[in-house]
């Protein structure tokens, strides 16, 4: 519980960082056009060793997959120091609504790529042992709406 709530804390403030420099690259183009986008912080820890299979998967296919269903790929990062550097993948995506994430969701889940990904990726055994996710509004302040 306490790695969890260290790596949410290590997202957010990921996250905060990354904007900041994305301001100066106008990064609030890329993000989803609805006027108040929902945020998803996502953090997935692997099984011992597969990380390097995990960080592929989202490289090679899953990035692209997310796009054809509607999500906004915003950043992907893993923690420098451990526990979670060996071990954890924290993305952050952008959806029109809560609404249209749960329907991009089942949309992905439904997708015959993804399945036919997944099933390649994990030929020598399952890669993720957990997932989290926390669903996000920005503030008023916020430099990305």
């Amino acid at each position: 519980m306490r790695k969890n709530i260290r790596l949410i804390g290590f997202a957010i403030v990921v996250f905060i960082a990354g904007f900041a420099v994305g301001q100066l690259v106008d990064a609030t183009s890329t993000v989803s056009a609805a006027a108040n986008p929902v945020f998803e912080l996502r953090t997935y820890t692997t099984l011992e060793g597969k990380l390097p299979n995990l960080l592929a998967r989202f490289r090679d296919h899953t990035m692209g997959i997310f796009e054809k269903h509607g999500m906004t790929n915003v950043g992907y990062w893993v923690p420098q120091d451990s526990p979670g550097s060996d071990d954890t993948l924290i993305y952050i995506l952008s959806h029109d609504s809560r609404e249209a994430a749960q329907k991009s969701w089942s949309d992905f889940g439904d997708d015959p790529e993804w399945d036919r990904v997944a099933e390649e990726s994990q030929v020598n055994g399952r890669i993720v042992s957990g997932v989290e996710r926390v669903f996000m509004d920005s503030t008023d302040f916020s430099p990305m709406k």
